[in-house]
Formats: C-alpha cells, structure tokens, sequence
C-alpha cells in the first residue's frame, strides 16, 4: 500500500509519467423489441426483455496529473491482448518518455511475462526496459485511480444497453475525448500518513 502511495506523492514528470490501468467485464446486450423515444410528459421507455450479445473486456489507462485516459474494449482478456495494449501506451501515447511509472493490480496477464508471449524477445525486453511496475496490494484495489476513471466511465457512458463492440467503442472514444478535452484530472488525498493512522490495524503488531 504504502509503495502506491508513494508513487502517488510523486511530483508531476513528463519523462516518468504516472499511468494507471484497470479493466472491466462488459456484457453487451441488444433489444427485443425497439425502445419508445421519449416524449412531451413521458420519459423514454424499453421492453425489460434483452438479448445477450456476448461479453468483452474494456481497459483504461489514465495519467491522473494531466487529465489524459484512453478506454478501449477488446473481446477478451489475455495476456496477447494486455501486452497490445501495453506496446500502444509506450510506442503511441508516450513514445517520447524514458519511463512509464504503471499502477494496475495482480492479475495475472499484467507482467512482463505477457511480453514475452506476445513479441519476439527484443522487443519485449525493450518494452519491459520502459515500465516501472507497482502492483496494488491484494484486497487493495481501491488504491487504482483507474477504479475511479471506470466509476465515472460507468455512469457516463455504459449506462444503457449496447449490443456490439464496435458500437462500444465508439461510445468510448467520444467519451475519451470529452474527458481529456476537459483534462479531468484526479487530485488524490490520500497519503502514506493517513494510512498509518487510519488503517494501522492493517500493519503487522509489534
């Protein structure tokens, strides 16, 4: 925890930015029967009904200092699809930063491992050398702000049915681009100080 929290407490660095990642399950439902628009007096209106149109994996990264997040969703979760994603944030987003300081939990597709089964070993090696890796405690999810970037996304903009991914991801990137428009930034409070004093019951008893 307190390694998170120390990252946390960094100064704002263009060359080692911030990057924090999480991801999510989302089952795409489509309609029965077409929904009823709203109207003068009467709100909008669907059949409770649905159709499951399967289920994809929407990723988030977000720089919580400079207001910038990208949220893509792909079929699934493996470690090809992590280690994809991985390459974009390095080679696209942040090509010109020496270190990219990622915060994302343990699961387990999100390690160098997965670079080395999705990319021949050099370049793998040469991703790996650009990561600083801080994996949040287990039962500690609450510490990734990209938790919170997911809460705002899920009240914004997966708030209603969607039956495909492409339609998804369109939903996603004009959500995108509203919010870095915006440079929403997340202006983190908590420190390793509050946590020794609020959650020393978590610290082992000497």
């Amino acid at each position: 925890m307190e390694d998170v929290l120390a990252v946390y407490a960094r100064p704002y660095d263009p060359a080692r930015p911030v990057v924090c990642m999480d991801e999510k399950p989302f089952q795409l439902l489509g309609q029965v029967r077409d929904p009823l628009p709203a109207r003068p007096g009467r709100d909008a209106r669907q059949d409770s009904e649905y159709l499951r149109c399967g289920t994809c994996s929407i990723f988030v990264w977000t720089e919580p200092l400079r207001g910038w997040r990208r949220v893509h969703a792909l079929a699934q979760r493996t470690k090809i699809d992590w280690a994809g994603q991985v390459r974009q944030l390095l080679t696209v987003d942040y090509p010109d930063a020496d270190t990219v300081v990622l915060v994302m939990d343990n699961l387990n597709t999100h390690g160098i491992a997965s670079l080395y089964e999705a990319f021949t070993p050099g370049e793998a090696f040469a991703l790996a050398q650009r990561l600083e890796i801080h994996h949040t405690p287990k039962h500690g999810s609450w510490l990734n702000i990209a938790e919170i970037e997911l809460s705002a996304l899920s009240r914004q903009c997966l708030d209603r049915r969607i039956s495909d991914l492409d339609t998804l991801n369109t939903e996603l990137t004009a959500w995108q681009h509203a919010t870095n428009t915006q440079q929403r930034g997340v202006d983190w409070q908590f420190t390793t100080d509050n946590a020794r004093t609020r959650l020393r019951h978590l610290y082992p008893k000497g």
